[in-house]
């Protein structure tokens, strides 16, 4: 018996809805069809969302991959990239791509996307201007922050606000401009758009809103903008971030049904009955699409068609955005304003922590939710509004959160209700992955891990904003007490804190002990665990275990900060942010004798050299050390600097000697190794000049004594401090300082900062253990202190005598 042929589907467009119709159909019928893909682009399926961590440096091109070339060929589909199609021949069922391939079809699939919506203006086609959509804008947007340049982005939506912020993530000055008076018109209200226009310009964006512009500067390349004030603004780099619009060329040009987009029917068929269309291309009930929610449900349908079902229909989702700009947290849904004297809106505000909610009810249901700083609460507002559930019961508590409207439903810490949550609910929308595919796969695979599910369902493998929705789930299903800990690392299904208790209670006192008593996976470890479990060990051990300089990052191996051209930068401790003129004149000398470029004073109250050699660095240090200068650890995972103002000493206001009690504090602390970099100030009065509520340890030196704050960090995610308590003399300070550190040291996961620690442990917890357990502080401070013995060695004297990884310092040997 002869095997039915199998049929020829070519996917015209190789980007994430037309190859997840292709996972879809492979899902459903794996071997009906032949498939040939053609992409424009020369790389396989990536996450296109994701492009603005890539800019912003925090993943890389293969981090975004969603099917790798090795998945193609797993699934014996023909690949073509960086070869577009340029005709169809719809009598001969035919295409043909741009190096002259003629692939036949039976069934064809449309997937081309969008094309950047670019403005009709003067200078445009300048060198300097680009869009921002393909790896190829990201490679020229980063080309040219590497060379620091200044840029404008023209748009305020959620594209051009990742543009404008992955580019001041790389260093440049950047300016936005914005047709509309507020930010995201689209996604946030008025209120809301000021408010992230206000956390933004803190973080160093600038904004021209309510700006129309005029034309681009520039004769031979872009130097500018003109906006049709007269207001010009410098840039040598222009992004045009302004939207999208479907790129139906090639459809117009083969005699298909075109008007804003391919339009298509239920069956995402479109006026040829063998050719499909899915994504940000097509055009349904009048409708075009950018988000990924509904891309999704047109991949399942038209998959579902391809696959012989006669009945599967597309209807448009009901649509949420939840989206984190900057590390600030928005969510919207539905109406963001009431539309007329029928509408009720609900409001909540916290300007100290930039919350803001308001929700939107009509006949007792809820139709519009907007969140900003706490969304929470994001994904049951959506259920509601999805179901038309009558909530004239929750009104009066509605606007505090499903765990205040529903007292018991989310347990005792709050949290979203997984249980109740409908098996549709979406919980991936990078990915498109309800609550019910999780479910699926963690009954049906027997799935027990964060990274299992990820790996299986690709829930929150891509941003990870749902992560810890998918975690909720995955201890729902499998009857854990609550979500398991995210593992170290792939080596190892063990989560930080479970890794920490196994040395303690084991006794492991190297790597290879705890790899080996622990199952890992890998007999060496990664570049992951490495690291941690080298301090993990360190700071249970002191004295015996022996540090792995193999299991540090660069920096902390040499030393010294690497900089973007291969140089290293050199901050000597200034104890306190107190020097002398004898250690000026040394650090003068230094940078005479060694070319050093760059002198430059610190936010930290220290000197930087920038600019040395690898090779000039002992010698470098050999000079400091004889000034009687040690290495200030600015490039360590351990105290970096005690800032201080002048106190008493000097300052009329000062109310003790907080410069004193800083240099106490430094000497006391220096050289102690960290879960992440620790930084301590003391401020003379509170007035707060040595900004002691931005650190992980503050002071604030009042009459009564020292009041004492944790946790606290600046940055990116800006964090103020929690009060931790108030002692009466110097040599408590350092006492519950100590303490703290050490608690951190102990219970801090490695690479988590103080700030994410206390909201994690709970600052009960850590008061109930510092201030309130007196034999327990005390017990912490000595573990402390007795640690201390064995760290404070200058590393930079060891090395400047050349007798202490002198490998690392010299220069390659020239091969003629």
């Amino acid at each position: 018996m002869n095997a039915i042929p199998r049929q020829r589907l070519v996917v015209i467009g190789n980007g994430m809805a037309g190859m997840r119709t292709v996972e879809e159909l492979l899902a459903r019928a794996p071997v009906r069809y032949e498939i040939t893909v053609f992409g424009a682009e020369p790389h396989p399926n990536y996450n296109r969302i994701m492009l603005s961590s890539v800019l912003a440096g925090e993943k890389a091109v293969d981090d975004i991959v969603i099917n790798s070339r090795e998945w193609y060929t797993e699934n014996g589909i023909t690949l073509h990239t960086g070869d577009a199609v340029i005709a169809i021949d719809r009598d001969a069922k035919t295409v043909t791509s741009a190096s002259g391939r003629v692939v036949a079809y039976d069934k064809l699939l449309l997937s081309t996307g969008s094309k950047p919506l670019m403005p009709p203006l003067p200078g445009l086609d300048l060198p300097g201007v680009v869009a921002f959509r393909d790896i190829a804008d990201v490679d020229a947007m980063l080309k040219a922050a590497a060379n620091k340049q200044r840029a404008v982005v023209i748009g305020g939506g959620l594209l051009g606000l990742e543009a404008a912020w992955g580019l001041k993530r790389q260093g440049m000055p950047v300016a936005l401009v914005h047709l509309m008076p507020t930010l995201m018109e689209r996604q946030l209200d008025v209120e809301a758009g000021h408010l992230l226009q206000r956390d933004l310009t803190d973080r160093g964006l600038h904004f021209f809103t309510s700006g129309q512009t005029e034309s681009v500067l520039g004769e031979t390349k872009a130097e500018g903008l003109l906006l049709a004030d007269g207001r010009q603004i410098p840039a040598d780099l222009i992004v045009v971030a302004i939207g999208i619009r479907p790129n139906v060329d090639l459809a117009k040009a083969s005699g298909l049904d075109v008007n804003r987009g391919i339009r298509v029917g239920d069956d995402m068929t479109t006026n040829d009955p063998d050719i499909y269309s899915v994504g940000e291309c097509v055009e349904h009930n009048g409708q075009v699409f950018g988000l990924v929610a509904p891309l999704w449900e047109q991949a399942k349908v038209c998959a579902a068609r391809l696959a012989g079902d006669s009945v599967a229909a597309y209807a448009t989702p009901a649509l949420s955005t939840r989206l984190k700009i900057t590390g600030i947290d928005v969510f919207s849904a539905g109406q963001l304003a009431a539309a007329d004297e029928a509408d009720a809106e609900i409001v909540f505000r916290d300007v100290a922590k930039g919350i803001y909610k308001k929700l939107v009810i009509r006949d007792d249901k809820l139709v519009g939710a907007v969140l900003y700083g706490d969304v929470a609460d994001g994904g049951w507002y959506f259920d509601l509004m999805r179901q038309g559930k009558d909530v004239s019961e929750l009104r009066d508590r509605i606007i505090l959160g499903q765990a205040f409207a529903e007292p018991g439903c989310c347990g005792a810490k709050g949290g979203m209700d997984v249980a109740a949550m409908a098996d549709d609910a979406q919980v991936c929308g990078c990915n498109g992955v309800s609550k019910g595919a999780i479910v699926s796969a963690i009954t049906a695979k027997g799935l027990t891990t964060l990274d299992e599910v990820r790996a299986h369902t690709k829930a929150s493998a891509s941003c990870g904003q749902c992560t810890g929705v998918v975690q909720s789930i995955l201890a729902h299903v499998t009857g854990a007490d609550a979500a398991l800990p995210e593992a170290m690392c792939k080596c190892t299904e063990h989560g930080h804190d479970a890794v920490r208790a196994a040395i303690l209670k084991q006794g492991l006192k190297t790597q290879d002990a705890v790899r080996s008593a622990l199952g890992w996976s890998t007999p060496d470890g990664c570049a992951k665990c490495r690291p941690a479990l080298n301090y993990y060990l360190l700071c249970a051990w002191p004295g015996e275990y022996v540090d792995d300089y193999r299991s540090r990052f660069i920096n902390e191996r040499v030393h010294a900060n690497i900089q973007k051209d291969g140089t290293y930068s050199v901050v000597p401790r200034m104890w306190g942010g107190v020097t002398t003129a004898a250690e000026l004149r040394a650090i003068a000398d230094v940078a005479d004798k060694f070319n050093i470029p760059t002198v430059k004073v610190t936010g930290g109250q220290r000197i930087d050299l920038l600019g040395v050699k690898k090779e000039d660095l002992p010698a470098v240090w050999g000079d400091l050390n004889k000034a009687g200068m040690v290495s200030g650890h600015a490039y360590a995972k351990g105290l970096r600097t005690v800032k201080t103002c002048v106190g008493s000493e000097w300052c009329r206001f000062g109310t003790q000697d907080s410069t004193g009690l800083g240099i106490k504090l430094e000497r006391m602390m220096w050289g102690a190794w960290t879960p992440h970099k620790f930084k301590l100030a003391v401020s003379g009065c509170p007035r707060n000049c040595a900004e002691a509520t931005i650190k992980d340890f503050g002071i604030i030196c009042v009459e009564a004594g020292y009041d004492m704050v944790i946790g606290g960090n600046g940055g990116i995610d800006l964090r103020g401090t929690d009060p931790l308590g108030r002692v009466s003399t110097e040599a408590e300070v350092l006492e519950y300082a100590g303490a703290f550190m050490q608690l951190y040291r102990e219970e801090g996961r490695y690479l988590e900062r103080t700030a994410p620690y206390v909201e994690r442990v709970g600052l009960a917890y850590i008061k109930g253990r510092i201030m309130e357990d007196h034999a327990g502080r005390k017990a912490l401070q000595a573990r402390f202190l007795y640690s201390q013995t064995f760290m404070q060695d200058d590393p930079w004297a060891e090395r400047a005598e050349g007798g202490v990884d002198a490998h690392e310092f010299k220069s390659l040997a020239v091969v003629e």
